[in-house]
């Protein structure tokens, strides 16, 4: 009976731990792909790559877009967000910048800075990003990844003040084995 008491807390935190490193688990890895987008008759071919890994306290991820326009002129952007669990489960808040007591926080969005988080629903890791314009308007973007056979599947959305602005879909690659 002594070693039942001692065994069943143990197994309840393991059980617990793996539960909790399950939850975004199944996103770590890399991935790459490409999407064809046309705008006003025009079309462009963008190279997208995610990297999700995890870090201390949560995961990390990491993405690239390059646009390749048809005249062979390429533009890059890369971002990397820090996230971290909040109180609620399956949502994670972005760890973006360090407070005074070296604690790790989410940016400010009345000072014009996006306001940044996550979470998993129904095996989709999504990933929220609100930005309050000057007018004191929003524009949010939605990035949901989806792990299926061949890779991750991405849909973007970017909508501001309510009104759709884009829509993206893509199939990515695992390219980490």
């Amino acid at each position: 009976m002594n070693l039942a008491r001692s065994v069943l807390p143990i197994l309840a935190l393991l059980v617990a731990g793996a539960a909790m490193a399950a939850d975004y688990d199944a996103f770590i890895g890399s991935y790459e792909g490409e999407v064809v987008i046309t705008d006003d008759a025009r079309e462009s071919k963008r190279d997208l790559s995610v990297d999700i890994k995890e870090i201390d306290e949560g995961f990390q991820v990491n993405w690239s877009t390059t646009t390749r326009q048809s005249d062979g002129k390429e533009k890059t952007k890369s971002y990397s967000i820090d996230f971290v669990p909040s109180d609620r489960e399956h949502i994670y808040r972005s760890a973006m910048k360090k407070n005074l007591f070296g604690g790790r926080e989410p940016l400010d969005p009345m000072k014009g800075d996006p306001y940044v988080w996550a979470h998993i629903e129904n095996g989709t890791l999504i990933v929220n990003a609100l930005i309050i314009n000057e007018q004191g308007g929003y524009e949010m973007q939605t990035y949901e990844r989806t792990i299926v056979a061949d890779g991750l599947k991405l849909k973007f959305n970017r909508i501001r003040d309510g009104e759709p602005l884009r829509e993206i879909e893509a199939m990515l690659t695992r390219t980490d084995g």
